[in-house]
């Protein structure tokens, strides 16, 4: 998929499905994240090894949220279910709030933007390197390797970042659609609402009325957009207000695809809370 769009209703050129069918492993997050995905690989890619990584030993799981401001009525982010989702029972339940979930893009019980956990990454560098290592065993040493060392990098970009955020634990922010709940476990930030429940789900004037008294309310610090959405909604936010506005993207659109993508986007994304913050 190109950086650029929203996976939750991709659809693919040619050129893609044909990458699809012959592809001997598909790593992908999961159905919830990429429900028309999900139905083109089991026809596209049947003879494919297809690896869901929100399943992976050692991931962790936060539960969607659907309220427009975030409160009393959601546990908070320090003491949500964080344990693996490896139980085969629960996996089938899961899949079944998912096929639920399909006719509006809903993100079903479990928030599926689990890449934004640097602790789901260093899980999922493992899981790959396993299965690479099983697809094509000539180079096991070789992923290995590459796996240990991506671990390193992470390590010191989570640093990084942690000291970057450090001075805004007590800061809050509203973002465009609730993709950050990850993000916000990890480095102790503190979002106060989402314009959208999710990436396809517009909001209703009651719930941007209700976003514009929280953020009076809760002394917003900074205003997320999104650069694949409409801006307007978030203008409705921030009218007469004089909070600044900055873009966040959890999909790294601009950034450069590759071995460094993903310590580079949680560099970026650390790097634009704090400067908005600080505005």
């Amino acid at each position: 998929m190109p950086p650029a769009t929203s996976p939750h209703g991709y659809a693919l050129k040619p050129s893609e499905a044909r990458a699809l069918q012959n592809a001997e492993v598909v790593f992908w997050v999961g159905e919830a994240l990429t429900p028309d995905l999900g139905r083109k690989i089991g026809s596209i890619a049947g003879d494919s090894r297809v690896v869901t990584l929100g399943e992976a030993p050692g991931t962790g799981h936060l539960p969607s949220r659907e309220a427009a401001v975030f409160g009393a009525q959601e546990a908070p982010h320090g003491h949500h279910d964080h344990e693996d989702h490896d139980d085969h029972g629960h996996a089938e339940e899961e899949h079944a709030h998912e096929e639920d979930a399909h006719a509006g893009h809903a993100h079903g019980p479990d928030d599926p933007h689990l890449w934004l956990s640097p602790d789901n990454a260093a899980a999922w560098l493992d899981h790959i390197a396993t299965v690479l290592a099983e697809t094509d065993p000539e180079n096991a040493e070789t992923y290995a390797a590459n796996a240990e060392a991506a671990r390193a990098t992470l390590e010191s970009t989570v640093a990084q970042a942690r000291e970057t955020l450090a001075p805004h634990h007590e800061d809050r922010y509203i973002v465009f659609h609730d993709a950050y709940q990850y993000l916000e476990a990890s480095f102790e930030l503190q979002v106060v609402g989402a314009i959208q429940v999710s990436a396809a789900t517009p909001p209703s004037p009651g719930r941007l009325a209700e976003l514009r008294e929280a953020a009076a309310e809760a002394g917003v610090t900074c205003i997320f957009a999104e650069p694949q959405f409409d801006p307007r909604l978030v203008a409705t936010v921030s009218q007469g207000t004089e909070l600044p506005v900055a873009e966040l993207d959890p999909l790294g659109a601009t950034l450069t695809t590759g071995a460094g993508f993903y310590p580079e986007l949680i560099s970026e994304l650390a790097g634009r809370i704090a400067d908005c913050a600080a505005d």
